[in-house]
């Protein structure tokens, strides 16, 4: 149940350590009760909006025993650059459930012109205040660093920042001639100037939507002054609950700040509860972090998604599948292995490879249709074939492994076909081999791994341009072959080559050792 903040469950809140100054006991304090619904990194999963969109209705329908107000933001990468048909999915969803405003993530910025489009139709607010975007870009003028929101004549100061590191995350190069993102230094200082700024007109609950990270967040928390609330993105943290020193911290004046962060893919969604003293000062706070999966798919929604998107159409069955892992970024998969397998043949190649953090999706038992498929793996992301030596995808497999060990586990494991790996649990590679397509395993020595042996490898051209890290997979663009499609329609293909019901299971090729 989506419960507000009341008086009676003040054993389930954080108590903010502050002193109680005498106004605060005068006849004339009055808290100020606020309910924050919130999303973020849904990455243009429609199938878990539609489940978003009937919890949001849920929210709305509860009606609190004490006065409340009620917000609901977003923290950006709701939608994705490329696909414009997602992107109005996205848009109308939130224009649905009432989102107020949202912060420019990087997909935001994927294609802007595509998004600069959109801007006018939606019924909210995008917000970046760290970002100079040049008058040749199509957003110049359409994204806005802060607003004041009013509820129930209560003022609310909010605030975005979009992703520090956003030009590692841009697929297309020319739009980083068209805009400037300050470092986390400066943005630090660009959110003190706008919190500065809401203070000066007289509002003293304010609440940043942030596209920067969980760590940022923190450090952004502890070294400004005046945020009340961060509501964090693009790390994907699952950030339940409230803990001191670990999501709620105090600000350079010793007011508390809490930050929280609903994972990824809209597999959740989070409701904060907030009480205000009468000095703006946060004296209770309560962070809900519920699953989507328990909401049925909104049927209005559903339609409206399928009149733009297109009814979707059956394209084969999935007999069975094995378990979905918990940290999909570092754990072996066979729902990656498939879809590795469908590229391998689709493409013709001796390799496949597929990072996991393009997988944003799992199959499921029975049948299994285009809209569900296009959710698994939602970046449009073209498929392209490129020869690689053996250092080559040794050394992309020594970046992918190091995510056991890394911040946020980035860039993710890389699924393979045609390969079968190992890796320690502190991130070290530790055998390869590479698997002709007859089944015959024959090392690769990791230690000398050949110059002068190639492999015809299938990939994405988001890894083949050498993003997430992977340099070594960049190659000139004449000596990379794309291809005017994704993963998705491999897939669709080897279902319609292969009618039967596929079993989907981890056959072993990726395996963490000690």
């Amino acid at each position: 149940m989506i419960t507000p903040v009341t008086a009676s469950k003040t054993n389930l809140f954080y108590q903010a350590l502050q002193k109680k100054t005498p106004d605060d006991k005068t006849e004339a304090y009055k808290p100020v009760r606020t309910s924050i619904f919130y999303i973020n990194d849904f990455h243009g999963k429609s199938i878990n909006m539609e489940r978003t969109v009937t919890a949001s209705n849920a929210f709305d329908h509860f009606v609190p025993s004490v006065p409340t107000d009620k917000l609901k933001l977003s923290s950006g990468d709701i939608q994705l650059g490329e696909p414009v048909p997602s992107n109005r999915v996205m848009v109308e969803a939130q224009n649905i459930m009432g989102i107020m405003a949202s912060a420019m993530g990087n997909h935001e910025y994927d294609t802007p012109e595509h998004i600069a489009e959109l801007i006018p139709h939606m019924g909210y607010k995008m917000l970046a205040c760290n970002i100079n975007i040049k008058p040749d870009n199509p957003l110049y003028k359409k994204v806005e660093k802060s607003y004041i929101q009013e509820v129930n004549g209560n003022r609310y100061g909010i605030i975005g920042v979009s992703p520090v590191d956003l030009f590692s995350r841009l697929k297309y190069g020319k739009i980083f001639e068209e805009l400037n993102i300050d470092g986390i230094e400066n943005t630090i200082k660009d959110v003190q100037e706008e919190v500065d700024k809401l203070k000066e007109q007289g509002v003293d609950r304010i609440i940043l939507l942030s596209h920067v990270g969980f760590g940022y967040d923190q450090k952004i928390a502890k070294e400004t002054d005046g945020i009340d609330i961060i509501l964090g993105g693009h790390s994907h943290n699952l950030v339940k609950d409230v803990k001191p020193e670990v999501n709620l911290f105090n600000s350079k004046s010793g007011e508390p700040v809490v930050i929280t962060q609903a994972g990824r893919d809209g597999n959740y969604f989070g409701v904060l509860n907030v009480e205000w003293n009468n000095r703006g000062v946060m004296t209770k706070v309560q962070n809900n972090i519920t699953s989507t999966r328990g909401f049925k798919r909104n049927p209005v929604v559903r339609h409206v998604f399928e009149t733009i998107l297109g009814k979707p159409k059956i394209v084969g069955t999935i007999n069975s599948v094995s378990t979905v892992p918990q940290n999909v970024a570092i754990e072996p998969s066979g729902h990656g292995s498939f879809l590795c397998d469908c590229m391998r043949e689709e493409l013709g190649t001796d390799i496949a490879l597929f990072g996991s953090a393009t997988m944003r999706g799992f199959f499921e038992s029975g049948k299994l249709d285009t809209r569900w498929l296009e959710d698994i793996s939602p970046f449009k992301n073209k498929m392209a074939v490129a020869n690689y030596t053996e250092k080559d995808i040794v050394d992309a497999l020594r970046v992918a492994c190091k995510s056991l060990v890394n911040t946020n586990n980035k860039p993710g494991l890389i699924y393979v076909s045609g390969l079968k790996y190992s890796v320690s649990k502190n991130g070290d590679l530790k055998s390869v081999f590479f698997i002709d397509k007859s089944g015959k395993e024959t090392p690769i020595d990791i230690n000398n791994p050949r110059t002068d042996k190639f492999y015809k490898t299938a990939l994405t051209d988001y890894y083949a341009e050498g993003h997430d890290g992977f340099t070594m997979l960049k190659k000139a663009d004449n000596d990379v072959k794309i291809y005017d499609f994704d993963v998705c329609r491999c897939i669709e293909d080897y279902m319609h080559k292969h009618p039967q019901p596929v079993d989907i299971k981890d056959d072993g090729r990726i395996q963490i050792v000690d």
